[in-house]
C-alpha cells in the first residue's frame, strides 16, 4: 500500500512545480535540500506555517536568513509569517539561507508552499513514480495542525496496498480517536483508503494518535499485516506561559550589597517543549515606587536582583513589581502573562537610639530603697519591638557605690532608674551619674563604641529626714578583767543622733545577754558587772562575750548594736592532762606520752613542768617523767611491774608557777597496741564497752543446743530405767535408813549378799571418812570406801598419806598410818568385783543391760543410797511396813524409794 494522488489530470500542474524546482536549484547550487510544506489558500501575519529541519543542512549556522519577507525563520526551524500572505497561485517558494559567520559557510534550504487543494495531485503523480518501483504494504508519516480550521472532515492521506492491483480491497482502521477515546476523530473511506479528520485537535491534549490499518478482501481474507498509522499532531502557539503564583512575596534586608539576591520566579507553558513555543523570557514591566530604579531580573531564570546598596527600610519599607513572562523567547508576537512582586525590605540595626534630652534631674529620700526616681526616654527608627529597636540601659559614671540600678521597661522601651542601696544625707546631698544607650543587636555599621553610644547626665538630688539614733559603728568593744568583782563599771555602747552627732536623749537596753553577767544603764549606756566574768567559759569564744544593745530616741525611733565585752586573761586556771587513762603495752612498749593544756592564754600557759605529787617513795620508785617539749612528758615504769592498773598523781605547772594535779589511771597490759589492752579492761575501768562478735554468738547457741541435747538424752535414759522392776534388798531398812537422833556413833548394821559385807559406820565428829561403794578423787589423791566386816577403808585426804584397809573404826577414828596396802585392797575386791559385774542385770540371751558399764563424774563425797546401776543389789520388795510410820520429812524420799 502506498500513498497515490486524487486526480491524473493534476500531473501537469505538478510537473511544473518540479521543473520550477530543478530551475532554483540550479541557480543555488549549494542547496542541500527541499522542503514542501502544506498551507492554506491565506494565511494570517504571525501565523505558524511549519517546521523545517535545519541541522540536517547545516548544523553550525549562526545567520538564518529568509528570501522571502513575508516569512520569518527562528532557529528552531519553526516558519512563521510576518504579514498576510494570499497564494494566488497554486505554489510559493522561498530560500532559507544559513550562513557561519565563523567559517564562511553558506547552505540554501528551498522551501515550497502547496496549497492544501494540490495534495490529491501530489500523491498522484508519487503514485505513478511508485508504480514503477516494487509496491509494498508500509507505514506512511503523517501529521496535522492542532486547532485546525478545516474545512472538515480534513483529508490526511491515503494508505493502498499493492493487492489492490488484482483484489478488491477493504481498507480499515482502528485504535485512539476511531473506536477509543475520542471517539470518531478518524475514518478511512473502505474502497479509496482516503484517511479522513473530523474535527479540531488540541496538541496539549493528544500530542499523537497512534492508529492500525488493515486490508481485507471482501470474503474476509487478509493478504497484508495490520499497518500502524501514527498521525502526530503539530503544535501551535496557543498557550500563553503562566506564572506559578499569582502574586510574589520576597523579603530582603536593608543597606544589603549591589547584586544580592531578592528571590526567583517561575512560569509554565503548555506548549510543545523545547520549541519557540515555551522558550520564555521573564523582564520587569514596572517598579512601585518608581525612582530610583532598584531591582533587575534574569531573562532565562527569573531570579531578581538589586541594583543599589541604598535600599532604607525607614525610608520605605515595602516596593511592588509587575513582572512578565513571554514565549517565542521574547518576541513581539509571543505570548505573555504578567505576575505581582511584593518585596519586603527587612530591617537591621542601622539607628543608633538616642536619649531625648542630654540631662535629667531627681530627688529621693535618704534611707530609702527599691524605689523609682526617674524614667528616661530614647527614640529608635528602627523596627519596633524588635532587638533593633529595644535599649539596653546602662550607668557610665558615678554609680561606684551600688546605690543606683536602670533597667529597661519592656513596655515603653524606657529606662527606669532606681535607688537599690539607701543613701546617707549626711554623707552625701547630690550624686552626678552618667547614663548610656545601645540596642540589644549590635549596630550593623562600623564605628568606634564612643561614637555608637548615645548619652545623658542624671543629677540625683538626697533629702534630709528625721532618721533617729544611729548605732555606728554597729559594733562597739570594751576590756575587763577576767573574775572582776561584781559592781566593776566600764563604759558601754555609745549611739548618736544622726543629725545633731551628739547622745543626748538616747535611751539604751539590753535584748541578749546570754550568761546575765552584765547591767546596762538605761541613759548612758554604761555597763555594770552583775556576775564574775569567766574567760574560759564554753560559750565565750575567742575570750569576747557579745551583749546586744538597743538605743531609741524620744519618738520610739530605734538602732541595734553590738558591745562585745573582750576578756582579758588572768592565770586562774592551772594546766591539767585530759587524758587521764594511759594504757602501756609492756611486751611493746616501756612508756607513755602525757599531754598537758591550759585553759588560760598562752602568756599564762607553757611551758609546762612535770612532777610527782606523791611523796610516796614506791611511786617514784616505779615510775619516771622525762619532759618532752614545752607541754609533754613521757611516763616510763621502772623495775618491771607486773600487770595491773595503778594511780599516778602528776602535777603540772605553767610558766608563772600556778600548777593542779592530775591523777592518771596509768594500765600495764600484756598488749600489742593499746586498743587490744582497752577493750580488755574496759569494764573495770568503766571506759570500755563489751561486744560479743560473730562466732562468739555462735558459740553459745551451739552450747545451748549441746545443753538440750543432753537433757533430752537424760530425760529418755531415766524413763528406761524407770519402766525396768526395781528389788530392794532384805532389810531394806536398815541399809537405807539409819533412825538416829544422835551425833554420836552408832550402833553397826551388817547386811550381807553374794559375798560383800556392808556396814554403816556412825562417822567421827571429823568426817573423814566417806561412805560405803564410792570412789572419789580429793586433792588429787585416790579415794576408795569399803565395808568390810568392822572397818571402812578411806584414804587420807592429806597430801602424803599412804592408803590403810582400816583407817577408820567404829566410835573413835583414828589414823594409823595407813597400815594396808594398795595390794591387799584388791586382792579382796576384784574377784567379788568381777564376778558381780559379770552378773549384773543379764537377760535370757546372756546379753548386758544397756547401761552394763556406766562412767560417772565426781559429784561429792559418796551417797549412803549406793549405786543406781544394773549392778545394785536386788531384793524382794517386803519389809517395807515401817516406812508407813515415818516423820514427815522422810516421807518424801520414802515415796521416791517405792517408785517403780
Amino acid at each position: 500500500m502506498a500513498a497515490a494522488g486524487p486526480t491524473r489530470s493534476r500531473i501537469g500542474a505538478l510537473c511544473r512545480q518540479l521543473l520550477l524546482t530543478l530551475s532554483i536549484l540550479s541557480f543555488a547550487c549549494d542547496a542541500c535540500k527541499q522542503v514542501i510544506l502544506h498551507v492554506p489558500s491565506k494565511l494570517d501575519a504571525e501565523k505558524f506555517v511549519g517546521r523545517v529541519n535545519l541541522e540536517e543542512c547545516f548544523k553550525s549556522a549562526n545567520i538564518i536568513h529568509s528570501s522571502d519577507p513575508d516569512f520569518q525563520i527562528l532557529e528552531d526551524g519553526s516558519v512563521y509569517t510576518t504579514n498576510a500572505v494570499l497564494l494566488s497561485s497554486e505554489t510559493r517558494s522561498f530560500t532559507i539561507l544559513l550562513f557561519n559567520t565563523d567559517s564562511q559557510e553558506e547552505k540554501e534550504i528551498s522551501v515550497l508552499l502547496e496549497k492544501e487543494t494540490q495534495v490529491q495531485k501530489r500523491r498522484h503523480s508519487k503514485e505513478k513514480v511508485l508504480k514503477r518501483a516494487k509496491r509494498r504494504w508500509a507505514p506512511i508519516p503523517c501529521s496535522m495542525m492542532e486547532n485546525s480550521l478545516g474545512p472538515f472532515p480534513l483529508f490526511l492521506q491515503q494508505v493502498q496496498s499493492d493487492v489492490a492491483q488484482n483484489y478488491t480491497i477493504y481498507y480499515s482502521i482502528k485504535g485512539p480517536g476511531v473506536d477509543q477515546e475520542p471517539l470518531n476523530l478518524f475514518y478511512v473511506e473502505r474502497d479509496t483508503g482516503n484517511l479522513y479528520c473530523t474535527q479540531r485537535v488540541d496538541r496539549e491534549q493528544y500530542e499523537s494518535f497512534e492508529l492500525t490499518a488493515f486490508a481485507t478482501t471482501p470474503d474476509g481474507y487478509t493478504p497484508e499485516y495490520p499497518l500502524p498509522l501514527i498521525i502526530k499532531v503539530e503544535d501551535e502557539n496557543d498557550n500563553a506561559p503562566i506564572f506559578t503564583e499569582t502574586t510574589y512575596t520576597f523579603m530582603i534586608l536593608e543597606s544589603c550589597k549591589v547584586g544580592s539576591i531578592v528571590g526567583q520566579v517561575s512560569a509554565t507553558d503548555k506548549d510543545e517543549p523545547d520549541t519557540m513555543h515555551t522558550r520564555l523570557r521573564y523582564s520587569i514591566l514596572e517598579q512601585l515606587p518608581s525612582s530610583p530604579t532598584l531591582f533587575s531580573m534574569h531573562p532565562t531564570t527569573g531570579v531578581i536582583t538589586t541594583l543599589s546598596s541604598q535600599l532604607d527600610r525607614e525610608l520605605i519599607d515595602k516596593y511592588q513589581l509587575k513582572i512578565k513572562v513571554q514565549d517565542m523567547d521574547g518576541q513581539y508576537f509571543g505570548l505573555h502573562t504578567t505576575a505581582t512582586c511584593i518585596i519586603n525590605i527587612g530591617d537591621v540595626n542601622d539607628n543608633l537610639p538616642t536619649f531625648t534630652r542630654t540631662s535629667y534631674e531627681a530627688s529621693v529620700e535618704e534611707n530609702t530603697i527599691d524605689v523609682e526616681i526617674l524614667r528616661v526616654t530614647v527614640e529608635d527608627k528602627d523596627l519596633i519591638n524588635t532587638p533593633n529597636w529595644r535599649a539596653n540601659y546602662t550607668i557610665l559614671k558615678g554609680n561606684e557605690n551600688g546605690n543606683f540600678k536602670i533597667a529597661t521597661d519592656p513596655r515603653t522601651n524606657e529606662g527606669v532608674l532606681c535607688v537599690v542601696k539607701p543613701l546617707n544625707y549626711e554623707e552625701t546631698q547630690k550624686v552626678t551619674l552618667q547614663i548610656g544607650v545601645v540596642n540589644e543587636a549590635p549596630y550593623s555599621r562600623e564605628t568606634s563604641s564612643r561614637s555608637a553610644m548615645s548619652t545623658a547626665t542624671v543629677t540625683v538630688n538626697v533629702k534630709n529626714q528625721d532618721e533617729g539614733p544611729e548605732c555606728n559603728p554597729p559594733v562597739q568593744t570594751v576590756r575587763i578583767k577576767e573574775n572582776a568583782p561584781a559592781g566593776t563599771r566600764s563604759s558601754g555602747y555609745k549611739a548618736y543622733d544622726s543629725d545633731t552627732k551628739s547622745s543626748t536623749g538616747i535611751r539604751y537596753r539590753k535584748i541578749s545577754d546570754p550568761k546575765g553577767w552584765v547591767t546596762i544603764n538605761e541613759d548612758s549606756g554604761i555597763i555594770t558587772v552583775f556576775r564574775s566574768l569567766d574567760r574560759e567559759a564554753e560559750a565565750i569564744p575567742s575570750g569576747v562575750y557579745n551583749v546586744t544593745v538597743l538605743a531609741s530616741d524620744q519618738n520610739g525611733r530605734t538602732c541595734t548594736g553590738t558591745l562585745g565585752i573582750i576578756l582579758e586573761d588572768v592565770n586562774d586556771n592551772g594546766p591539767y592532762i585530759p587524758k587521764q587513762t594511759v594504757v602501756i603495752c609492756k611486751p611493746t612498749m616501756s612508756s607513755a606520752e602525757i599531754v598537758a593544756v591550759d585553759p588560760d592564754e598562752p602568756i599564762n600557759g607553757p611551758p609546762f613542768d612535770f612532777s610527782f605529787r606523791s611523796s610516796d617513795s614506791e611511786v617514784r620508785k616505779m615510775w619516771r617523767l622525762m619532759k618532752i617539749n614545752d607541754t609533754a612528758a613521757s611516763l616510763s615504769y621502772q623495775n618491771d611491774p607486773p600487770f595491773g592498773s595503778y594511780v599516778v598523781p602528776i602535777q603540772v605547772t605553767d610558766r608563772l608557777g600556778f600548777s593542779a594535779v592530775t591523777s592518771l589511771n596509768v594500765v600495764i597490759c600484756n598488749c600489742i597496741t593499746e586498743n587490744d589492752c582497752t577493750f580488755r579492761t574496759s569494764g573495770r575501768t568503766g571506759n570500755g564497752e563489751v561486744k560479743l562478735g560473730t562466732w562468739a554468738i555462735l558459740a553459745i547457741l551451739l552450747g545451748i543446743a549441746l545443753l538440750f541435747c543432753i537433757l533430752f538424752t537424760l530425760v529418755c535414759g531415766t524413763s528406761v530405767i524407770n519402766k525396768q522392776p526395781k528389788e530392794l534388798p532384805d532389810d531394806l531398812a536398815q541399809q537405807n535408813l539409819i533412825v538416829s537422833n544422835t551425833e554420836a556413833p552408832g550402833d553397826d548394821k551388817v547386811y550381807s549378799t553374794n559375798g560383800f559385807t556392808t556396814q554403816a559406820v556412825g562417822a567421827s565428829g571429823q568426817g573423814i571418812c566417806g561412805t560405803v561403794g564410792s570412789g572419789v578423787k580429793n586433792g588429787g589423791q585416790e579415794t576408795i570406801e569399803m565395808v568390810k566386816g568392822h572397818q571402812t577403808l578411806d584414804s587420807c585426804r592429806g597430801v602424803g598419806h599412804h592408803h590403810t584397809l582400816d583407817s577408820c573404826r567404829g566410835g573413835h577414828v583414828e589414823v594409823d598410818n595407813c597400815r594396808y596396802t594398795y595390794s591387799e585392797w584388791h586382792s579382796f575386791t576384784q574377784p567379788r568385783l568381777g564376778d558381780k559385774v559379770h552378773q549384773c542385770n543379764q537377760d535370757d540371751s546372756h546379753k548386758h543391760a544397756q547401761d552394763y558399764v556406766l562412767t560417772y563424774n565426781y559429784e561429792g563425797k559418796g551417797s549412803s543410797a549406793g549405786s543406781v546401776g544394773c549392778c545394785s543389789d536386788r531384793q524382794d520388795e517386803d519389809g517395807l511396813e515401817f516406812l508407813d510410820h515415818l516423820e514427815p520429812k522422810f516421807r518424801t524420799l520414802a515415796e521416791a524409794c517405792i517408785k517403780r
